[in-house]
């Protein structure tokens, strides 16, 4: 294996428009890149996966360490300065969409593993790249599915690293230990039409909920704790439909979500709406998208990958939940222990997105030495 340019890799990876859930072959120039690595692929509904491993020395029980990450991006918008799937570079920026979110990442992943297998004295390990493209979709064919399929095979990893875009301000000032779960929810209010100018025919559902809504906007669920932030509600859509202006209407609908720690659940935020709206003719629907997970700050790997990023870049992370939500929830849910690194995050999913070419080499090197530190030392 010659050395691998972490900068062309990810230049070459924005090339390929892989809005979500398309692949486009990219999976194709990756595999190639690894020659020596045996391959699983599993496709479902039109997602593409792909994984990558290598056993290394001769253990029958080999501690399994796994990059992970998603090849797919958000579609680009309008108004670009640049062309987003052009790989332009200016001014010591690679722009791109997926820049940051995700393959500036997924580059530095690939690029340390190729590093860490050219050197001699193989660790008896297996080392895995696990890859989707489907994790800003509905992720349901994704890395869940994949993980299934591994499952199965006997080759769930022991440790993962996720290499979302952690970093706020600094490369290297947040690893993510878990994150907040998702529920959304829907609440319909039933009322009666009729003309405004005879109110008592009518019942306005607006009328009926107007004073409640000061209750439930915004409303905090908990207080958090000291890895969580307190679970907010927070209403997204307020939608009625009249027949004519002189006409009320007949149902008024809300949409919202919450974002919440371990001390909300669909139960509690039940219970809570129940309980204000308990004169209020209403339907509440709630749906849990993901639970909150947390891995320890004191595992193997929270404490390694700390070592690393210090070691590399002189920074001590802050370990956090802080975000929405990643396919670490996955891995954490079939037993993996997982954290969260990578590039900064302040321009992901926006127009003229970007990643400092110097970031891209310097996670590439905090990648090697969190291979070092959890297969070698």
């Amino acid at each position: 294996m010659n050395p691998l340019s972490v900068v062309w890799l990810a230049r070459e990876l924005i090339t390929f428009k892989t809005i979500t859930p398309k692949e486009e072959g990219i999976f194709d120039l990756i595999q190639s890149l690894f020659p020596g690595f045996e391959v699983v692929r599993a496709d479902k509904e039109g997602v593409k996966n792909l994984f990558l491993y290598k056993r290394l020395g001769a253990s029958d029980n080999p501690l399994h360490f796994c990059f992970a990450g998603h090849i797919d991006v958000v579609p680009a918008g309008e108004s670009w300065s640049v062309d987003p799937f052009g790989g332009v570079i200016k001014d010591g920026f690679l722009y791109g969409r997926g820049a940051q979110d995700m393959k500036g990442g997924v580059a530095a992943l690939l690029c340390a593993v190729h590093d860490f297998c050219r050197q001699e004295n193989s660790p008896d390990a297996i080392l895995s790249i696990l890859l989707t493209s489907d994790e800003e979709g509905q992720a349901l064919y994704g890395t869940q599915y994949m993980l299934e399929v591994l499952q199965e095979q006997n080759l769930l990893p022991h440790f993962a690293l996720v290499a979302e875009p952690t970093s706020a301000k600094t490369l290297g000032d947040s690893v993510k230990l878990g994150r907040r779960g998702s529920i959304s929810g829907q609440i319909v209010v039933h009322g009666i039409c009729g003309h405004v100018a005879y109110p008592k025919t009518c019942l306005n559902p607006i009328d009926l909920i107007a004073d409640k809504l000061m209750h439930i906007s915004g409303a905090l669920l908990d207080k958090g704790d000291d890895f969580f932030a307190p679970s907010k509600l927070v209403i997204t859509t307020l939608k009625s439909v009249s027949q004519a202006s002189n006409v009320t209407p007949q149902i008024l609908e809300i949409y919202f979500n919450v974002r919440n720690s371990p001390l909300t659940s669909a139960e509690h935020i039940q219970k809570f709406l129940d309980t204000i709206l308990a004169k209020v003719p209403c339907d509440i629907e709630l749906t849990t998208n993901s639970k909150p997970f947390l891995s320890s700050q004191d595992s193997p790997l929270a404490m390694q990958t700390k070592r690393a990023i210090l070691d590399t870049l002189q920074i001590t992370p802050e370990f956090n939940t802080k975000g929405g939500t990643s396919d670490a929830r996955f891995l954490h849910a079939f037993g993996v222990e997982v954290v969260e690194f990578g590039l900064l995050n302040d321009r992901i999913h926006a127009l003229d997105e970007r990643v400092s070419l110097s970031d891209l080499e310097k996670l590439r090197q905090v990648f090697l030495r969190l291979l070092h530190l959890m297969l070698k030392d």
